[in-house]
């Protein structure tokens, strides 16, 4: 018996390192490792026909024009939306940005609900707000019970913020979201999470894009990702944290597939959402304080040389395209 590519559903709000995280998945895909059944996106680093739009245009780049794109809910479930323009650029790709586009797909809980009928143990990956996981719990509780997996890139358990003192963006930009979800995921399907501790070791710098770079040589997304890149470098440069990047979406889809070693911990996580001075914070009872179920496998390691090497196996894969 041949066996069967896991399906994966990306909801994303791109972003520069969720940029990557696709170009990674398209290699896959076209490698035949996994099956890239959609991608929806959030409003998060930018509006959400804007995520949309740059995650339209990256897949065409990497000749995946039959894989649907829909935006998703265009605001946090109860706060304002916030953007982050200093951070991923105006039109969030840096310098670079995406061609006017029509997107055929509106109805993003319809291709989840496809996607999820189609697909046994379908995998969702989320990284960016998770104001569409929340959304859609609440409406198709019974459907979100078929997921075969959820990995989530957020939060800053135990942890310093990278947005406030206590919280991570994702998180932060709609903290009632992501404190539903983590409400309503036990015991059902447990969350693994990926949180800034983790990913924020996760680094580019001028010399790994210049590997990828030579990698790409020729493939449409070598035209556009040094602009893409660059922003983010100077980003991380003026915060204090050298010319380099933090690629927090990429290193999640590796775990998520399993392609590197990682360790976890059973627990339970929580997020605060109602006030003004910790929004956003995220908290993992490690001692068993609450005597609550658990509803997270957290990520509390990872091999970092291997995620190098198995992001330049990606690239790869994308280039022979």
């Amino acid at each position: 018996m041949i066996a069967t590519p896991p399906a994966i559903l990306i909801d994303c709000d791109p972003g520069i390192d969720d940029c990557l995280a696709l170009m990674y998945l398209a290699g896959l895909h076209h490698a035949g490792d996994i099956e890239l059944v959609g991608v929806t996106t959030t409003a998060g680093n930018v509006e959400a026909y804007q995520t949309a739009a740059n995650a339209r245009w990256i897949l065409d780049l990497c000749s995946l024009g039959d894989v649907p794109v829909a935006p998703g809910l265009t605001r946090p479930l109860k706060v304002d939306l916030t953007t982050t323009p200093e951070t991923h650029g105006s039109t969030g790709l840096g310098y670079a940005t995406a061609p006017t586009t029509t997107l055929h797909h509106s109805d993003w809980q319809r291709l989840w609900k496809e996607a999820l009928a189609a697909h046994h143990d379908l995998q969702l990956i989320v990284t960016g707000p998770v104001t569409n996981l929340a959304a859609f719990e609440e409406a198709h509780s019974e459907a979100v019970a078929q997921f075969g997996a959820i990995t989530i890139m957020g939060g800053a358990v135990n942890y310093r913020g990278n947005t406030t003192p206590t919280a991570e963006w994702n998180f932060w930009v709609d903290p009632h979201a992501a404190a539903q979800h983590f409400h309503s995921s036990a015991p059902r399907v447990p969350t693994t999470l990926c949180s800034l501790e983790l990913t924020e070791q996760f680094l580019i710098t001028p010399q790994r894009l210049e590997a990828v770079m030579e990698l790409l040589h020729g493939h449409p997304m070598a035209h556009i990702l040094r602009d893409v890149l660059r922003y983010y470098f100077e980003f991380h440069q003026a915060q204090g944290e050298g010319y380099q990047a933090q690629i927090h979406d990429l290193l999640t889809c590796m775990i998520a597939l399993g392609q590197i070693d990682f360790e976890v911990v059973e627990t339970t996580v929580d997020v605060e959402a109602e006030s003004p001075l910790l929004r956003g914070t995220s908290v993992a009872d490690l001692r068993n304080h609450w005597g609550r179920a658990h509803n997270a496998r957290l990520v509390t390691s990872a091999d970092m040389e291997a995620a190098h090497q198995e992001c330049l196996r990606g690239f790869t894969l994308l280039a022979s395209r």
